[in-house]
């Protein structure tokens, strides 16, 4: 298998890859522009020898002034070494200096190459203008300027070589110094485990860019701290629960079994024992309802309500228990809204369970019920003893209960009431909350405007 690049070596890469493109282009650039520059040059300085060659051949028109001219023109020539001529006339050759060599015939400019050396060929008449005016071909070696321009290519070409290594080798260091905190964070990340979820990355001295990241790493290990804070404490308290009825149970039936027994007291221990395990049914159901709620297969049904209907339906059926604690039940407002009617009867009953327990004799439950422009807001609230604003937020947890005399196992409540009732209300999109102050402690449920 290829082992893949580290992100490192990427970017070194890449910063390699482009300083080679930009070094090539620039470098490909000048040599075109260096090559323009010598041409140029060259047509200068041929300009400049066919001022003097006409000079030196002005009249000429026929051999025999030609052959009187020829000292004086090879005097001329003889001052610039790199300069060779050709004379032509009706097709006639007065004179060669490049004996061998084909040249163009075409006016104008041209290159050319013999025996390995470079040329630039310029033809143009004697007589600007005159037809049959004998033909000069200036010849210019230019073979040192093509010598400069491929050491300048060769030096292009080593300076793409070694600009991309020197650029690898800074953008590596430059990378391995940027993505200290990424391996930082791969660190941290290796060695979380539900013993060391306390761990946090430092943000400070991070670039922007990565302190973001960072941030939201955090955020997750808190959250996963404190997931795994309520998972510890879940197990211990599902423990505790079932931990009594279980030993009642136990101790019950081995009691029972000790000796024989009339068949009164047999029935008597089975059925106590039948409540025992009822409880513990319900239990179960009811952490199979909070599981389910967890992963969102809660599916509330939408109907039409009318919570004035539903509330008063509760009522009625708290009303002996409301009578025997001698406690009022009072129904305010009106309000409508879509739901599940099941789950909703269950969520209202739950708090109306709890505030009947909680209010003293002569005390008052009253439900609110009210529609705003948000949705549809529905209050719990009973009289008695307030609850700290610091324990307000935990009794949604799951076995929380605020009196610390009911920590341990009961057979009665379970501490699971408020924490449905929530999943009830958050699977119809709405909230739940509490407060406490003035005497009264409310349960506010929030859900928004129904279809």
């Amino acid at each position: 298998m290829i082992k893949r690049l580290s992100l490192a070596s990427r970017l070194a890469l890449l910063f390699a890859a482009c300083t080679a493109v930009v070094s090539l282009l620039a470098g490909v650039l000048f040599n075109h522009a260096s090559e323009a520059h010598f041409i140029e040059l060259d047509q200068q300085q041929l300009d400049s020898q066919l001022v003097a060659l006409r000079s030196t051949l002005q009249g000429v028109d026929s051999p025999q002034l030609f052959a009187q001219r020829e000292a004086q023109l090879r005097a001329e020539l003889n001052r610039q070494p790199e300069l060779a001529l050709r004379v032509t006339a009706q097709g006639q050759r007065w004179f060669d200096g490049a004996p061998g060599i084909s040249l163009p015939e075409a006016p104008g400019l041209h290159s050319l190459q013999n025996a390995g050396t470079e040329y630039r060929v310029y033809n143009a008449p004697l007589v600007a203008g005159q037809p049959g005016s004998p033909q000069l071909t200036l010849m210019l070696d230019i073979t040192h300027h093509q010598h400069f321009l491929q050491r300048m290519q060769h030096l292009i070409w080593l300076t793409v070589g070694l600009s991309a290594l020197a650029t690898a080798l800074l953008g590596a260091w430059a990378a391995r110094s940027g993505l200290r905190p990424l391996r930082r964070m791969g660190e941290v990340a290796a060695s979380v485990s539900a013993h060391s979820l306390t761990q946090r990355l430092p943000q400070q001295h991070m670039p922007v860019e990565l302190a973001e990241l960072a941030q939201a790493f955090n955020a997750m290990l808190g959250r996963l701290d404190d997931s795994f804070q309520r998972l510890s404490a879940f197990s211990a308290d599902i423990a505790h629960e079932l931990r009594t009825p279980l030993s009642n149970l136990l101790t019950h039936t081995q009691v029972i079994l000790t000796q024989p027994r009339p068949l009164e007291d047999y029935r008597e221990a089975l059925h106590s024992n039948l409540e025992e395990l009822q409880w513990m049914a319900q239990l179960v159901n009811d952490m199979l309802y909070l599981a389910k709620a967890d992963h969102g297969l809660l599916m509330p049904k939408r109907e039409a309500l009318v919570l004035d209907d539903e509330v008063e339906a509760l009522i009625e059926f708290f009303a002996l228990l409301a009578e025997d604690a001698h406690v009022s039940l009072v129904r305010e407002g009106t309000a409508h809204t879509a739901g599940d009617r099941g789950m909703l009867r269950r969520a209202l009953s739950n708090l109306l369970d709890n505030a009947l327990r909680f209010t003293p004799a002569g005390g008052e439950v009253r439900v609110r019920m009210a529609e705003t422009a948000r949705g549809v807001t529905l209050s719990v609230e009973n009289t008695g003893e307030g609850i700290p604003a610091a324990l307000l937020p935990r009794l949604f947890d799951r076995f929380y209960r605020a009196d610390p005399a009911r920590r341990e196992g009961s057979s009665e409540h379970a501490g699971l009431g408020l924490a449905i009732t929530q999943s009830i209300v958050r699977a119809h999109g709405g909230r739940i909350y509490g407060e406490s102050e003035a005497g009264w402690t409310r349960f506010v449920i929030e859900l928004p405007k129904g279809d």
